[in-house]
């Protein structure tokens, strides 16, 4: 009896992450819990949290990939994930350092575009200022 293989499909907003054939098993964290996705598992739909997603095609090692929040759809032998952000091709020991790696650098463009946009507040408030005297 020839098995059944699953195809994995990691969507970000800037166009498709990762497209997986012959994909074993998935294991996902989700808000309730971390789950196990097998080629005959009925179809579903899972929102996921932030954490490492693992995935085995058929003849190879687990592999792993960070994602951050997004959500799971499995129909039929297709998985697809959506998330805006989503690390790879790494050893796990190493994912971890390129993890937090790129929250340090997410973190600094967050805290420049905060600046950005005091100084947009204060430049409108002044200007605003000006218009009513």
């Amino acid at each position: 009896m020839k098995t059944t293989l699953m195809q994995l499909k990691i969507l970000l907003p800037s166009g498709v992450f990762a497209d997986i054939k012959n994909v074993r098993r998935i294991v996902v964290e989700t808000t309730d819990g971390s789950y196990g996705i097998l080629p005959r598992r009925l179809d579903c739909t899972a929102a996921l949290v932030t954490g490492i997603l693992v995935y085995e095609i058929e003849g190879e090692d687990e592999k792993y990939i960070a994602v951050n929040d997004g959500i799971l759809i499995k129909a039929g032998s297709q998985v697809s994930i959506s998330v805006r952000h989503a690390i790879g091709n790494a050893p796990l020991g190493k994912l971890r350092a390129r993890v937090e790696k790129e929250m340090i650098e997410l973190d600094e463009l967050e805290v420049n575009a905060r600046n950005v946009m005091a100084k947009l507040e204060t430049g409108f408030l002044r200007n605003f200022q000006n218009l009513r005297k």
